[in-house]
């Protein structure tokens, strides 16, 4: 789960970048500018202390200082403008600047907390004219426009013209761009396993269909197989099958309709590479340690939190107000998600699917991550997780301590910042919020977990993570209902959980699997997660974690009584989504109630899917291994959208998903998110502007837009990485 964002609240609608003038107001069209075109003067125009505001040719320009930090450290703008909720703007101007730098234009609130409404980020060189309409989701008398151009280490000039922002225009349509009616896995089909795609069609009869070479020689063909309108997407669709061609090649499409998809491979090692990017998302998430561009090229950036100003740092982190009387060291581990937060139970979850990918995976040992501590004969994986880990046992508190034993639930911002904010930028103060159970018990699972996997590797760590294990879970249970409040403050999210039975049952099993003691046997036997059925529309994620306990039940060796009967609830979980797979013509293995798609569904997708993985595993049985193989088919671009869901992975991916320092939507100068990266996907809610703006009355998997605004449909998180790592580790392992 992504973290809802309170500040920054863009609506954006559609860009326009053309030379010429801006677009004639209309009758009906409120000009909220004053002196936009700069004929009497430069007021009311204002810049920030150091710069001075000056006409050249009718034209607004200002020498840029260098050696400024943040884009609003340089700044010229205006004041007392009128916004209206639900209100369609036009923003325009026109503009030039000493080539390759940015003008991040913005309309906002003038006064503290000064959110910014809508915000895009121009490259400028020439003259030229630059024209967006956004719809605004808040009123207010004391807004703004302002051009933002500090950050640069060397001084420039900035020129602007024709500012106008212009009230009550038409909002536009929003039609995303789905390209050919053929949908495919645009990154790889496997020589041995299936391969079917999905045509887009208005016929109700069999069509066509030819598999095409990269030089357009046909080497397999056939008919399509209509399979109606299809309730996830509104779309009338058939699906292709071409599994019988098991020849390795690359460049291939299928024909169909008229229609020619976007190319793809068929390649028994189509993966590999994906295993090692998603598992190096982790490095450049990491929190207090400098990611180095040797390591991760185009990704370098100083350690943030860590005690160097503006950061409050992470090293003696207190309390909020009446929550404790100390302080805790909690530097490092990963920020979440496209914040600067720290969250123990959506760690947990994560760090469980990390070391699971070890422990079921035997190749995970070998990959060379190239993080800093390769080479120290521990795996990579595992010194990545451990990052992780280590962060997690600092949460825990310590003893002699009020409620010691028990975990903080998170630590964050004590508000919201805004995009884009390198972590060692961000200026707020940090706060640990309250301990929970949840959060403990998240501790006590993963420690336990890690107790049996690092003591090959370093004894002295494996025994001080069972420790911390048994400290959290005896202390759970004396205090068994601390939940996380479903409103705990602003600049980070919530998490609050009201049901805990799973997280107690989770963390039982990995003791009991690393211990073998009864005390925690009695406890898995004894809870009614054991005898229920876990496996519903969400197998898990970090508020559900009994699938997890129940995955490692029955894949690591163990004597627990009655385990042929977990096994079995495990292979009939992966029954019901291979049913549901079966139903669906675009094979996913997922169909919400009444077509509410979860926030997260890429994730949520990926994780039904480890449970298939887990059941082909125990059984052997081809059927799971090619209902896994189809269902990765979906995030891969054989979708409604016909978008590839990882950055770098395919034709079109998803490659500005929300976060504060792989921005380059919103400043050119920083990267697009790491190749491997997951993006959340369509989520029926739309809970931001941007989706708010753009989608509604969204059908299923149209309720998505690859934009940095949207935080509820392309937010990036570890959990959600973890859920792809877990599962494309098992795909690269497989032998067809």
């Amino acid at each position: 789960m992504p973290l809802w964002e309170r500040s920054l609240k863009i609506a954006a609608v559609s860009v326009l970048m053309v030379a010429g003038a801006a677009a004639p107001a209309q009758a009906d069209e409120v000009e909220q500018v004053v002196n936009g075109g700069f004929d009497n003067g430069t007021d009311p125009f204002w810049t920030n202390a150091g710069m001075t505001i000056g006409l050249t040719d009718g034209r607004a320009c200002v020498d840029v200082p260098g050696g400024t930090v943040n884009r609003w450290d340089a700044a010229v703008g205006q004041n007392d403008i009128d916004l209206v909720a639900g209100e369609t703007y036009r923003f325009s101007f026109d503009a030039s600047g000493d080539a390759g730098h940015v003008v991040r234009a913005i309309t906002g609130l003038s006064v503290s907390p000064y959110d910014t409404y809508f915000e895009q980020s121009p490259v400028l060189g020439d003259w030229q004219h630059y024209e967006w309409t956004f719809t605004a989701n808040a009123s207010t008398a004391q807004g703004q426009v302002a051009f933002q151009v500090g950050g640069s280490p060397d001084p420039w000039r900035f020129c602007v013209d024709n500012v106008s922002l212009v009230g009550g225009v038409p909002p536009e349509v929003y039609e995303p761009d789905t390209g050919p009616r053929v949908r495919v896995n645009q990154v790889a089909y496997l020589p041995d396993g299936p391969k079917v795609a999905t045509l887009v069609t208005e016929s109700t009869t069999a069509l066509p269909w030819e598999l095409r070479g990269d030089t357009g020689r046909v080497l397999a063909k056939g008919t399509s197989t209509p399979r109606g309108v299809d309730a996830s997407s509104g779309q009338n669709v058939h699906t292709i099958d071409f599994g019988k061609y098991r020849k390795q090649a690359s460049g291939l499409t299928i024909a169909a309709d008229g229609e020619v998809s976007r190319p793809f491979d068929i390649n028994a090692q189509g993966y590999d590479q994906l295993r090692t990017d998603a598992l190096k998302m982790y490095y450049t998430q990491r929190s207090g340690i400098e990611i180095r561009d040797d390591l991760r090229p185009g990704y370098a950036r100083p350690a943030g939190h860590v005690d160097v100003a503006p950061n409050k740092g992470d090293s003696a982190v207190p309390c909020q107000p009446g929550v404790c009387d100390y302080t805790l060291n909690v530097r490092g581990g990963w920020y979440d998600a496209g914040d600067h937060g720290k969250y123990v139970v959506n760690g947990g979850i994560s760090v469980w699917e990390l070391l699971a990918e070890y422990e079921h995976n035997t190749g995970s040992r070998k990959l060379n991550l190239t993080i800093p501590e390769s080479g120290n004969r521990v795996p990579d994986i595992l010194d990545e997780a451990r990052w992780e880990l280590e962060f997690l046992l600092s949460m825990q508190v310590p003893a002699g301590k009020a409620n010691a034993g028990l975990v903080h639930h998170k630590i964050h911002d004590q508000a919201w910042t805004g995009l884009p904010l390198l972590p060692h930028l961000d200026p707020q103060p940090r706060e640990l919020h309250p301990v929970s159970t949840a959060a403990t018990l998240n501790l006590a699972a993963t420690a336990a977990q890690a107790a049996r996997i690092y003591g090959k590797y370093d004894r002295a760590f494996a025994a001080r993570a069972l420790n911390a294990a048994r400290t959290a879970y005896t202390a759970a249970k004396a205090h068994p209902d601390l939940l996380a409040p479903e409103s705990d403050g602003v600049g980070g999210g919530a998490y609050n959980d009201s049901k805990v039975s799973d997280d107690f049952y989770w963390a039982a099993a990995e003791l009991y699997l690393t211990t073998g003691e009864k005390q925690y046997s009695a406890d898995i036997l004894a809870s009614p997660e054991h005898t229920a059925d876990v496996f519903g529309q969400v197998a898990f994620d970090w508020a559900s974690t009994a699938a997890a306990a129940k995955i490692d039940l029955a894949l690591v060796p163990n004597r627990l009584p009655g385990l042929s009967g977990v096994k079995s609830q495990v292979v009939k979980g992966a029954d019901k989504y291979l049913a549901i797979q079966r139903q669906h013509p675009y094979g996913v293995a997922y169909a919400p109630a009444d077509n509410v798609w979860d926030w997260g569904s890429s994730s949520v997708i990926a994780n039904n899917l480890v449970v298939v993985a887990a059941a082909h595993r125990i059984t052997g049985k081809a059927a799971y291994r090619d209902g896994l193989l189809t269902g990765l088919d979906y995030l891969f671009g054989r979708n409604a959208l016909n978008i590839s869901y990882v950055t770098g992975y395919g034709e079109v991916a998803s490659q500005n998903q929300h976060s504060r320092w792989y921005a380059a939507q919103l400043d050119p100068s920083l990267p697009h998110p790491p190749a491997g990266t997951l993006a959340g996907g369509p989520n029926s809610s739309i809970q931001d502007p941007v989706a708010q703006s753009l989608l509604k009355g969204c059908t299923g998997q149209f309720c998505y837009i690859d934009d940095i605004g949207s935080w509820a449909t392309n937010e990036l998180t570890i959990n959600w990485n973890a859920a792809l790592a877990h599962l494309i580790g098992y795909v690269a392992e497989l032998d067809c």
